[in-house]
């Protein structure tokens, strides 16, 4: 079962994030400190669960990521991966693997996103 979130702000208008059966789980609205010049300063977070497969969901939230006027990601962990999904753009790494955590950060950067706000776990 993967347990991931999704910012809803971070959903490209007009896009529609269908065909991957999910339960939500919770739905949080607040203020967000460390968010950027162009970003919102309230964020609502969408937990979620699925069973779907890592590699569906990864591409269907890269589709529907916004990269305008700011860049956002998700992440999530299937089993002993972790997915960090950027629009059209996935990483994948184990926990071992310090230099795929790297690329997946330095890409998130290179993109504008705040070191603030690339903090996913491993």
């Amino acid at each position: 079962m993967i347990r991931g979130y999704l910012i809803a702000e971070s959903i490209k208008p007009g896009s529609r994030l269908e065909g991957i059966p999910m339960t939500l789980t919770k739905i949080v609205r607040k203020r967000q400190k460390n968010a950027s010049t162009n970003q919102p300063s309230i964020w609502t977070t969408i937990d979620f669960e699925t069973a779907a497969s890592a590699e569906q969901l990864a591409d269907a939230l890269a589709a529907v990521l916004d990269d305008a006027p700011s860049v956002w990601y998700t992440d999530f962990t299937s089993g002993e991966e972790r997915f960090v999904v950027f629009p059209k753009r996935v990483f994948r790494y184990r926990p071992d693997d310090a230099l795929g955590r790297r690329e997946a950060w330095g890409y998130g950067q290179s993109l504008g996103i705040p070191p603030s706000q690339l903090d996913w776990e491993y």
